[in-house]
This record gives C-alpha cells, structure tokens and sequence, in this order.
C-alpha cells in the first residue's frame, strides 16, 4: 500500500497560488521603458500648407506599463532603459482618470504654447485668448473639493473675469480668510457657480479656494494650425510640435531631409524646460534612425538643488544614454526653440 503524504498536495497548492499572485496580482508598481518615436507631420496640420518635405521631426513618448504583477517587476529588470516607479510618484495624488485627464491637458497646452512660439519665431502674428484657469488638482481641506474636479475652467469671481492665471491669484489673495467666494467654471461643457469660504493655505497667511491651477487658453493664426496628438499625453511634445510647425509656415526647408528628434517642454517665449525619462526617449529615437537628439539644457542651480537633491540636468542624462547606447546620433543641448532652429540652419 502506498503512503498518502499531504503535504506534497498543499506544497502543490501553494506553487500554484504562487505562480498565480506572481502572474496576474498587480502591485503598486509600473514600469517606465522606451515608448515610441512619432512623426509629427501626420499631427501637426497647417491650413493649406502640407508638410512634404523629406525627413521626419519626431515627437518622443515614454511606455508605462502597469499595475504591474511580481513577475511583471521581475522581466523589467532585465529590460533595457526600463526603471519601476510607485503608483504614487506616477500620478501623485490623483485618480488614474484624474491622470489620464491631466496629460490630456498637458499635451493640449503644450501643442497651444508650440504654436504660439512658432509663430513669434517666424516673426508671425498670433492672438491668444484667455479662457480661464485650468484645475490641476484639488486640496482635500478645499471648500470647493465637492464642486471642482480635475479638468474644469474657473471661468470668474463674483462674476468678475480675470486675464490672466496670475491675475485671478492675485485677486483671491487680495480678500480675506473666511470671507464668501463665488466661482463660476466650466464642467463638462456646462457652466456652474459655486460658492464657499476662503481658506488659509497651507503654510501661508493668504486666502486661497484649495486649488492648484494654470492657464486655459485658446490660439489664433493664420494659416490656422490644428495639433492632435490623440491618446499622446503629457507636456514633452512641446518643442518639437514647435519645430515642425515653425518649418511649415517658414517654407519646409529647415529640415533639409533629416531624421530630427528631440523632447521638452515650451513655453510661450519659446523656452525650452526640463522632462522626464529622456533616457528611455534618447533610446527610442536612436531605435527609429534618427540622427539628431535635441535635449534640454537646464543646468542644476542652487535653488533646484535644494528643491531635488536628485536632479540632473537632462542634457548629461541624454548624452549618458547615447554613450551606453554607442550611437552616432549627435545629442545637441537646446534652452530655447531658437536654439534648435539655429543648429538646424547651421548644419544644413
């Protein structure tokens, strides 16, 4: 007769309850790695005006990957340029649709103030409109926490509007702590007012509604300029969504046949600032053939020293990769659009 032994069954159980919980339980944890290299002509449309000439300027996406099972986290380190972030330093604060609504946002702005660059660059008119302040986030001891959501424009101030992001600011500080606010905002294409007390922000001694904001503007030109980077998000896109448009309304010779990437942020003066995973976008461009990188150059000062001890100015981060990577592909530092522009006429 043979001897049963029990615990071979609960040993199997458990390896199978392991492999599962390793296989399909998600953690806490994503991955970042090298996304995609995108052409942006495709995106970017100037009114009667295509883009044919040769050579691609390139937009630069980072892949997230997660929540991201055990063995998920375990592949990832075996993954070229591919790091583990928290779900916390992802997306903060914020929901996963408050996330996905804030890149949304993000890139709707940036492809906003490219334009408006662009054509300051070109020596162009453009007309910006001001359509309020956009909500980034809402502060749980907000009075508006139950009324304002990620997304919505606070469009006036006891029916007053305001022309700038800074002018409502100001305004708000201006009242005092306790004193009633009415705002009216736009939420889901509806307008809504709301009113409550202001508060004392943290660590100040202003009055303030809870809020962190930005500006929500729309662009006028001509040629018209229309970009939609579909399910793309984030800030990054701004300086080469600058480049290919300022190339189209200048005649389409800037580019001069060649495989152009690059990343960062723009502002509407044309300044280019710091974005994250370049390395993961230094690897993606190199991938695609590209033979120019054009990458941030926004050297460590004291003051964001002692705001991030771990900063690094993405320029050295941008040429490290390229040495890893032993590419040909000239890393060129760029602090404003007109930059990139002069290296591209130089090098013709």
């Amino acid at each position: 007769m043979r001897r049963r032994h029990p615990w071979r069954w609960l040993a199997g159980i458990a390896a199978v309850l392991l492999l599962g919980w390793a296989l399909f339980i998600p953690t806490n944890q994503y991955l970042e790695q090298p996304g995609d290299a995108t052409a942006l002509a495709p995106l970017v449309k100037v009114a009667n005006q295509p883009d044919k000439a040769k050579g691609n300027y390139y937009l630069m996406t980072v892949g997230i990957v997660g929540p991201a099972t055990p063995a998920m986290l375990l592949w990832g380190q075996f993954q070229p340029f591919t790091d583990r972030i928290s779900a916390s330093d992802l997306m903060g604060d914020a929901s996963s649709q408050e996330y996905d609504t804030l890149q949304h946002y993000y890139i709707t702005s940036a492809a906003n103030y490219a334009v408006i660059a662009a054509f300051k660059a070109a020596e162009q008119p453009v007309t910006v409109k001001h359509n309020g302040i956009y909500v980034m986030s809402v502060l749980k001891q907000s009075p508006f926490k139950k009324q304002l959501q990620v997304g919505d424009t606070i469009t006036a101030l006891d029916g007053k509007q305001y022309p700038s992001a800074d002018a409502y600011v100001s305004a708000i500080k201006r009242r005092k702590i306790g004193s009633p606010l009415t705002i009216t905002y736009q939420h889901a294409g509806k307008t809504k007012t709301a009113t409550a007390k202001l508060i004392r922000l943290p660590e100040t001694k202003q009055a303030g509604i809870g809020i962190t904001l930005t500006e929500n503007t729309s662009v006028k030109t001509t040629p018209s300029v229309k970009i939609d980077a579909g399910k793309i998000g984030g800030p990054s896109a701004g300086l080469m969504f600058a480049l290919e448009t300022y190339d189209v309304i200048t005649g389409g010779q800037l580019r001069d046949g060649r495989e152009v990437a690059g990343t960062g942020e723009i502002d509407a003066d044309g300044n280019v600032g710091q974005i994250g995973g370049i390395d993961k976008k230094v690897y993606a461009a190199n991938a695609k053939g590209a033979t120019i990188f054009f990458a941030p150059d926004q050297p460590a000062t004291k003051e964001i020293k002692r705001l991030d001890s771990s900063y690094e100015n993405n320029l050295d981060v941008a040429k490290r990769a390229a040495k890893q990577l032993k590419t040909k592909m000239k890393i060129v530092p760029v602090k404003t659009l007109q930059d990139a522009i002069d290296y591209l006429q130089k090098t013709k």
